[in-house]
Order: structure tokens, then sequence, then C-alpha cells
């Protein structure tokens, strides 16, 4: 798959798969007003630093994240060499298809999972293992590849900011490894401008060769409070735009918007059941509540998927 907005898209139209509503005007008025050069509201390039969500603001996270069915999958080809696994929790549950027992052992259980399917390798080798993985495989509603279920009308924003000088970062509660082995060429978003959860790693010399090794053990959470401190740490600039879907982007709205001008925050709100699914307050995935009750207020935009959006996947 690849970018589709062109040059000439963004020029006769920066986001022709968003409906001309006041979503899309805010975001074309606030990109107008920070790069015309002489607006009181001008900001130097270097200082254009837009900052976005993975799961649920670039690409689909129901019924569960990618990431987890991508562990998932770890767990099922590698259970013959843990037979012990056919009775231990939560290694059975996955085994049996059973999630609801999987689910039911909350964050500890899926920190098993992660450590025992993304650990114990070197970072090369876990890489060529999500390359394989996010090439072909495929959700279980859509049958689309993972991969392609990424939001049209954001790959134009993303493409958007770019053409006006903005660098776009992620910054996600995902695994920063396992994003970056496919983000540049799905959202032209390179390796060094990822910043995720990660679990330690050291440095070793294995056959003469230098490796860094992946140790089952979690060194940074990017998710909720972690995003702020996750931006200060890695990207060293306080963003003018940002873009999240759930609670979990509620403190990256505020570091972005409050205090700061100018600023943009958007929250993707995912109320499209026909075309993805529609969900927010109650949901355990991407739980969108205590954000949304402060977006009037705080000035913040929320792109309505159903009302905005024109389509939401590219077409194949």
């Amino acid at each position: 798959m690849t970018l589709t907005s062109s040059p000439i898209a963004v020029a006769d139209d920066p986001l022709p798969s968003w409906n001309d509503t006041a979503a899309k005007q805010s975001i074309v008025a606030f990109v107008e007003k920070v790069t015309q050069p002489g607006s009181p509201d001008f900001v130097p390039a270097d200082e254009r630093v837009a900052t976005f969500d993975n799961d649920g603001t670039l690409w689909s996270e129901q019924p569960y994240y990618f990431q987890l069915a991508f562990a998932l999958d770890r767990v099922k080809e590698m259970a013959p060499d843990h037979p012990e696994w056919n009775t231990q929790q939560p290694f059975q549950g996955v085994l049996e298809g059973n999630l609801k027992a999987v689910m039911a052992g909350g964050k500890k259980s899926l920190i098993e999972i992660v450590a025992a399917t993304h650990a114990g390798m070197t970072a090369e080798e876990f890489e060529q293992i999500v390359t394989k993985w996010i090439s072909t495989a495929k959700h279980p509603k859509s049958g689309r590849l993972y991969k392609e279920m990424v939001y049209q009308p954001m790959l134009e924003l993303l493409a958007y900011l770019r053409a006006n000088d903005f660098k776009t970062f992620i910054v996600s509660g995902g695994g920063i490894e396992f994003m970056r082995p496919w983000t540049e060429a799905t959202y032209g978003i390179p390796p060094e401008q990822v910043v995720g959860s990660s679990i330690k790693s050291r440095y070793e010399v294995r056959d003469g060769k230098p490796v860094i090794v992946r140790l089952p053990e979690i060194d940074f959470i990017d998710d909720k409070e972690g995003k702020p401190v996750g931006i200060h740490s890695h990207i060293g600039r306080r963003p003018i735009f940002t873009a999240g879907n759930s609670d979990g982007d509620w403190a990256m709205l505020q570091y972005t918007t409050i205090g700061r001008s100018p600023s943009f925050g958007l929250i993707v709100h995912h109320t499209d059941a026909d075309r993805e699914w529609a969900y927010d307050r109650e949901s355990h995935i991407g739980q969108l509540d205590k954000a949304l009750d402060d977006a009037e207020q705080k000035g913040w935009t929320v792109a309505d998927m159903k009302q905005d959006w024109k389509v939401v996947y590219p077409s194949k």
C-alpha cells in the first residue's frame, strides 16, 4: 500500500476524503495561520511538531489492539516448543481461543504474553518477525491486512502537514519496536520519529556480531501521563498539533494545547458502526469519556467519523 495524497491533491484539496465540515475547516485554518509569514500566529518550520496516537487514531483498534493480535498469533506459533502452555493461563486461553479467560487476568496476563512473545531474541530478529506478520496477517472481520486498516483521511492529514513543513511523530501506547518496522511505508513516518512503549534491552556481541537483545521486562509505558514524558524524552520539543482518540491521549492533548498558542488538538470520534465501529464512553478498547467532555472547553476539534469522513479506509 502506498500513501495516496499526491502533491497535486494537496494543492487542489489538501483533505479530499474529508467532508467540508467544521473539522476540516478548522484544520486547514490552523495550518494556514501557522505557516503564513507575517501572520501573528506564524510558527517557524523547525517548531512545527505534530504528534499522533496510533491505535484508533491512524488505524483501527477493535475488537482488540492489533499488537495483541500479533502476540496471540505468536503464542500459537511458539506453542509446539512450550507444551506447558496447554495447561497454563493465559496461554491456555489463547490456544483454546478463549479470549475471555485471557482478559480475565488483566494487565498481568497481557504482560506475561508480551514477555513470552516479544523477548528472548535480538532486535533484528524481532523486526523480521513483525515485518512478516504485518505483511500477511488479516483482520478477522474485514479480511483486510492489518496494515490496510489505516484511515485514508488521516493519511491525507499526515501528508498535508508534511507538505507544510510539519515534522510528524507517532506517540503511542503500542510497542515502539512493533511499530518501527512498518510505519515509514504505511504512514511516511520513519522509525526515529516513533515513540512508544518499550521493554528493556541490553547490548551483546554474539559470534562476533554486535546485537541488541530484548529482555522480558517492561521499560516504559507510553500511555496516558507517559505520553508527554515520552515526547519530552524522545522528541525534545512540545508539539503544536496533536491527534488522539481516547482518554489515553488526554494528557498529550493537554500538553500540546494548554498554555500554548497557537496549538491544535484533534480527537477522532468513532461513530460509524457501518464502515468501522461506534464506541466511546463504555468501550473496553479506546475509551473516550473525559477527553470528550473536555473537548469543547479546551477548544479541541472532534472529528466525527460518520459525519466528517467521506471514506474510512483506502481503496484496495
